[in-house]
């Protein structure tokens, strides 16, 4: 059995304060994109600072493909961009990324040809000639992308990698972080932006209070909130309780529509032939297992003379479930 890229044990660091985290156990696989979502305040930060060896836990163990947090090997491994960066504004971005390299003792010739291609990767380009001091923040975010990957790490830990970009620079981002997915690297991705978790990672954890409330499979706990929309003309009330009576499916009514229902004076031999008097429009819903679902539910709308307008699948969106776990929950916020 492969060694996992990140496998903590109970993973403890506490604070005074009560901040930090408590007993987080998770277990990435090698090449997996796992993001790690929480509340501002959450304890998320303290997690990664623990992983990459710059604070050490109070309890609990970690290991980065088999080697203890905080040794060198464990060092040699990964790379990390920070939250909070700061790169010395009197030096060029090329002379930033070359001072990361000597830090990881790359060879003269080898930095030579690999900093220049990373300036380009991440963007950059020959803007990587000019003063730091010159940069926006997004081209700074970069030039801390370049630095996190000079070594060529097998880890990668990204604490808000595209905060600072516009939705352009976002995409380029994210382009990169799947070309080094596909290349196996295994990325440790720590978001507000949960478009970003979904579209890139494989699993993900929620963290609040310091504490895992709910991990899995990103795909799995989309895929158990998928809803189908329908617009449909010629529609009344009866019809929606005929449809649920031969599917078995709960049809109701979506905030989607477009007009409200008038009366039901439709019989049903109108509504068989098309000549509803009552030309309503409206979106109905339904959570439905397949496309096969929807294709069956499509059928039966036309056959009951039905004007079925538009179909769309509306799957929960990383956002709307995050917002819906921790609603209600206590969390720390960013002033307590």
């Amino acid at each position: 059995m492969s060694v996992p890229a990140i496998e903590t044990r109970a993973l403890t660091k506490e604070y005074n304060n009560g901040r930090g985290c408590r007993d987080v156990s998770i277990t990435v696989g090698k090449g997996e994109a796992f993001g790690f979502l929480g509340p501002n305040g959450a304890g998320k930060s303290t997690f990664v600072k623990m992983l990459v060896g710059l604070i050490t836990p109070s309890s609990g163990s970690a290991a980065l493909l088999g080697y203890k947090i905080g040794s060198l090997a464990a060092k040699s491994l990964i790379g990390y961009l920070p939250e909070l960066y700061r790169y010395q504004e009197w030096m060029t971005g090329e002379e930033v990324v070359e001072l990361h390299a000597r830090l990881c003792r790359m060879e003269r010739s080898v930095a030579a040809k690999r900093v220049p291609a990373l300036l380009e990767e991440v963007g950059l380009g020959q803007r990587g000639r000019d003063r730091v001091k010159h940069y926006s923040k997004g081209m700074q975010q970069r030039l801390g992308l370049a630095c996190a990957l000079v070594n060529d790490p097998e880890i990668i830990f990204l604490d808000e990698p595209s905060s600072a970009l516009d939705p352009i620079g976002r995409r380029e981002v994210r382009n990169i972080l799947e070309k080094l997915k596909e290349r196996g690297k295994t990325i440790f991705l720590n978001s507000h932006l949960l478009e970003e978790v979904e579209l890139l990672c494989d699993r993900m954890a929620l963290l609040n209070n310091g504490v895992i409330l709910r991990h899995g499979s990103v795909s799995e706990v989309l895929r158990k909130q998928t809803k189908w929309l329908f617009k449909v003309g010629g529609f009344t009330p009866f019809l929606r309780s005929w449809l649920n009576e031969q599917t078995g499916l709960h049809i109701r009514l979506s905030s989607r529509q477009e007009q409200s229902i008038h009366g039901e004076r439709n019989s049903v031999d109108q509504l068989h032939y098309g000549q509803s008097q009552d030309e309503s429009v409206v979106w109905l819903e339904a959570e439905l297992d397949s496309e096969e679902q929807a294709g069956w539910l499509n059928a039966l709308i036309v056959e009951q003379g039905m004007t079925l307008y538009e179909v769309t699948r509306e799957q929960e969106r990383l956002e709307e479930w995050f917002v819906n776990t921790v609603s209600g929950l206590d969390h720390r916020g960013e002033r307590e």
